[in-house]
């Protein structure tokens, strides 16, 4: 088994390389590649229980859970922002939520390079001890911190305390992931086969900690800032996010001006920050699984702590009626039914655009988290429009505020999808290609969000009276586009053949009837 992930630089079979192609692709982690082998298998499982070592799927669903957990309840500190039903929707509440709502992005992405760097580091690590458990906890326990942090840093921007405790929760997660790395590598036999039968281990490691350690050098340096000019920390929290790609824009300039450089080790190819490397599928799917389940479970906890009604209220204003203390709280639930339809379908779009998904790239990965980031979002677009009862003159706002982050977070997940096209033989499935089965009606569940959304915040321009009826609108009539949307593209696209079909072809052209928006008959 070992030899199928040996590197051989003098001699490289196909099936050889076949092998390799499989165990670094992104629909296919190390750790799955691994589970081959039948009984030698099992009983080379059995013999690494004996001596306290296991593979490491557990341990990372459960660090994927609470990552994709701390990163969404950072939106908290920012629905929880406290303005008046007398504090009218100025320019300085404007200012003040556009502010928390930037600190909250920077902040989420910044958990996701988190994530990322963790998917990447147990791409390297296949197996773990006791050890390696303890120090994997002691980074999710720094990392449960940030949202202390966060909170700290939108109620005293101007305060460097919460910038500098949350560089130093980064620059801890760094260190241990550092000593992950040193500890594996000091036990080769935890590593992925690839790399610990690899004659290049100590350059890979080398090469490995120099990446993880790129973010927390930022974040040292903004935590210094932090201290007499914080305006510097922020610019620097957020290079910690562009880093890849910076990264790879300054080795496409030097490759321009110096000419290609040497050819890493074989190696040292499989852990590495090109945008067009395969990310973990399923850790994607996880994560972002995760996310998903998180902002819907938000979503009943604010009606859970809001909208249960006090028993002294209820005998003393209501004369005892439980069900007329509750008809006070009508368009909370509204707001609230409508804000959970809005999360499951865009999951639902979600888990379709992963379902004919090969594999994902690190370019998709980058907009699957700013797509995540506006789910996030969505418990902040609950609680502007279930507040349209307490603040009547600020629902024009309240609808552009909600339609703006169900309009970002759907129309990333669009642009996911026509990233993957760029590079459809890699990425998509052959149903969802250019004249594939599925490709018309992705392209409409996918764009169909998108679309509602901006329609619906154009509308508030020219129909600001009615803004609050074409945003319920808006979340009633696009679940029923949903259910009929695979009908009316086959209608659209029976109509669009029948239309092609009138014109007579001219003599000796080509028959365009499978053009590529116009797939096959479903």
């Amino acid at each position: 088994m070992a030899s199928t992930f040996t590197v051989n630089k003098e001699k490289k079979t196909p099936a050889g390389d076949e092998k390799r192609g499989l165990a670094m692709s992104g629909s296919r982690t190390p750790e799955s590649a691994l589970d081959v082998g039948g009984d030698s298998f099992t009983s080379s499982r059995e013999e690494d229980a004996a001596d306290g070592i296991q593979h490491s799927h557990r341990m990372l669903s459960f660090s994927d859970a609470l990552l994709s957990i701390i990163a969404t309840v950072m939106i908290l500190p920012v629905t929880h922002t406290e303005i008046s039903p007398e504090q009218p929707f100025d320019k300085g509440v404007q200012k003040l939520l556009a502010t928390r709502i930037a600190v909250y992005l920077m902040t989420f992405l910044i958990v996701t390079v988190a994530w990322a760097a963790h998917t990447r580091l147990f791409q390297v690590v296949a197996k773990i001890d006791d050890t390696l458990a303890l120090l994997n906890l002691a980074c999710m326990m720094t990392i449960t911190f940030l949202p202390f942090t966060f909170s700290l840093m939108v109620t005293f921007p101007e305060v460097p305390l919460g910038i500098f405790l949350f560089c130093v929760c980064v620059i801890t997660i760094g260190a241990v992931q550092a000593l992950i790395v040193v500890y594996a590598f000091h036990f080769p036999h935890l590593l992925n086969p690839q790399i610990e039968h690899c004659a290049h281990r100590a350059l890979y490691r080398q090469h490995i900690l120099g990446i993880i350690l790129r973010g927390p050098a930022l974040c040292f340096a903004a935590a210094g800032f932090s201290l007499f000019f914080y305006p510097a920390s922020y610019l620097l929290m957020a290079m910690v996010i562009f880093l890849p790609y910076f990264s790879k824009a300054a080795s496409w300039c030097r490759g321009r001006l110096v000419g290609p450089p040497e050819l890493p080790a074989p190696s040292v190819e499989f852990f590495t920050f090109d945008l067009h490397e395969p990310l973990s599928k399923e850790r994607v799917e996880a994560f972002s699984d995760g996310v998903y389940a998180i902002v819907a479970t938000l979503l009943i906890l604010d009606i859970c702590e809001d909208n249960v009604p006090d028993a002294k209220d209820v005998r003393e204003k209501f004369q005892g009626s439980l069900v007329a203390a509750l008809s006070v709280y009508g368009p909370h639930f509204l707001a609230y039914f409508g804000s959970f339809a809005t999360v499951g379908l865009l999951w639902f779009a979600h888990h379709s655009l992963f379902l004919h998904i090969r594999k994902a790239t690190q370019s998709m990965g980058l907009l699957n988290t700013l797509s995540l980031a506006f789910v996030g979002g969505l418990p902040l677009a609950y609680q502007q429009t279930s507040a349209f009862a307490q603040q009547p003159r600020d629902e024009l706002e309240s609808v552009r505020v909600s339609c703006a982050i169900i309009f970002f977070a759907s129309i990333f997940q669009f642009a996911i999808w026509t990233t993957a096209l760029l590079h459809e033989r890699e990425t998509l499935q052959p149903s969802a290609r250019f004249g594939g089965r599925e490709h018309a009606f992705m392209f409409a569940k996918l764009a169909l969000y998108p679309c509602a959304s901006l329609l619906a915040f154009a509308s508030t321009c020219f129909l600001s009276r009615f803004s609050t009826a074409i945003f319920h609108l808006m979340q009633i009539a696009v679940p029923f586009a949903f259910l009929l949307l695979r009908l009316l593209v086959r209608l659209a696209l029976a109509v669009l053949r029948a239309l092609r079909g009138l014109r007579l072809p001219e003599p000796g052209g080509e028959d365009d009837s499978r053009a590529p928006l116009l797939p096959a008959a479903c």
